[in-house]
């Protein structure tokens, strides 16, 4: 019944399997405190001892439900399981409405029960299978629940002294009095119960798999966003959520770009099994993608045992100087504090290069891959300024229009970083003017 067209879209990602289970719980809440309110309803309307008779039978009622949680909850579920719980719930309801209360002692036959209108209680059952997002459910449960009636009301007919066949030719004598008769069963009565019961579970199953469908995309939405927060900051990735093509057409405005690199890496790994290295890897790119996005930056790309990040991408804002020197910075004295007191990565450092100017960005490639890119001649720039820290030994290369560009945004706090790093003068970089820099040693 799972594969039925209802339930064709099932996502297979542990996210919306914990919205259903979610789900499931909120409809035993809701079946429990049902429950409740008709076990206070029928304390009024039921003589006494009566009740108890139903209480059992709620009793009954809610250990189904919370069996069904369970199993949902228990990893040999099967997909029939919540079917035969269902089927089970509306076999019970019948049984309920339809045989009479032993503790109730009256003269009247058991077909008087189908009279006090009792036939409502299937839609309550009915309502709370909405909760579960399956369409397919909710047409079964429509199913089993017409079955059951059909099997109750089919027993009533065959007890002794039942009436159910309306004569042709009666007059209104003898109708009115047919209808008085305790042991009449009108089937005609009962077959529109069964339809109109039968045509809500197919609306509401409808109403569910519309449901379904705004569910599954919103978790794809969910799961889209969270892809988008690996490469950007949570600001960022809100923006590119609200907007329909953010990066579609190239533009261009100044940004700064860092690029951070593990010195001796290559070597050190000569040396480490796979696992080990990838462990490496791991913990150093989590400990650098960390401080990009404390800082709102952007992480463009993992290179080898490197990185590459911008800030003032996609949109520049009015801080991005000052947020990748204070970045550059971190990483440095951030990846130095790992590294004491491990003595095999002793001989490893990092090296940073952060450069600000203009950028392009935009979509590259062609409609079967795209990929955001950040291009231009502060790129390249950045970049040899990482490479440069080999030739000076140091451990952080910042360029002068970086740093004027963060006295722009903020004297105070750019005097505080670049008190950590010495001013180098002019560095001639390949196929680039002499730049000024400062390093941080």
């Amino acid at each position: 019944m799972d594969n039925a067209k209802g339930d064709a879209a099932i996502p297979s990602d542990l996210s919306f399997e914990a919205e259903e289970l979610a789900a499931q719980k909120t409809a035993l809440i809701g079946r429990c405190i049902a429950l409740v309110l008709i076990a206070v309803l029928t304390s009024f309307l039921t003589p006494w001892p009566g009740p108890v008779y139903f209480y059992f039978l709620l009793t009954l009622f809610l250990l189904l439900g919370l069996a069904a949680y369970w199993v949902a909850l228990s990893p040999w579920r099967r997909p029939w399981h919540r079917y035969a719980f269902v089927t089970a719930d509306f076999a019970l309801l019948s049984f309920t409405l339809i045989y009479p209360n032993p503790l109730v002692l009256n003269e009247f036959p058991p077909q008087i029960g189908l009279r006090f209108g009792s036939f409502v209680y299937f839609f309550v059952l009915l309502a709370g299978l909405a909760y579960l997002y399956r369409p397919g459910l909710v047409l079964w449960g429509g199913v089993s629940a017409a079955l059951s009636w059909f099997v109750g009301v089919l027993w009533l007919t065959s007890l002794p002294g039942a009436v159910w066949r309306q004569p042709v030719d009666a007059d209104v004598d003898a109708f009115s009095a047919m209808l008085g008769n305790p042991h009449f069963v009108d089937l005609g009565v009962r077959v529109q119960e069964v339809a109109v019961l039968l045509m809500t579970a197919g609306l509401l199953a409808l109403a569910v798999r519309r449901a379904r469908a705004i569910a599954i995309r919103q978790a794809s939405l969910s799961s889209e966003r969270t892809n988008l927060a690996r490469y950007f900051p949570r600001k960022t990735v809100d923006m590119l959520a609200r907007k329909t093509s953010p990066l579609s057409e190239p533009r261009e405005h100044r940004a700064a770009v860092l690029f951070a690199d593990i010195v001796a890496f290559t070597g050190w790994a000569e040396n480490r099994s796979p696992r080990a290295t990838i462990s490496l890897l791991r913990e150093v790119h989590g400990l650098m993608t960390e401080i990009v996005f404390r800082h709102d930056g952007t992480l463009d790309k993992f290179i080898g045992d490197g990185l590459m990040a911008t800030f003032g991408t996609p949109e520049p804002g009015d801080r991005d100087a000052i947020s990748a020197l204070a970045a550059a910075v971190d990483m440095v004295e951030a990846f130095d504090h790992w590294r004491q007191g491990q003595a095999e990565v002793r001989d490893l450092r990092l090296a940073v290069g952060v450069h600000y100017g203009p950028i392009v960005l935009g979509d590259i490639g062609s409609n079967r891959r795209m990929e955001f890119a950040v291009l231009g001649d502060t790129v390249n720039v950045a970049s040899r300024l990482e490479n440069a820290n080999r030739e000076l030994g140091s451990r952080c290369i910042v360029s002068a229009e970086l740093i004027d560009a963060a006295r722009i945004e903020s004297r105070e706090e750019t005097d505080r970083l670049i008190g950590k790093l010495q001013d180098y003068g002019p560095l001639a970089l390949r196929g680039h003017s002499a730049t000024p820099v400062m390093v941080l040693q």
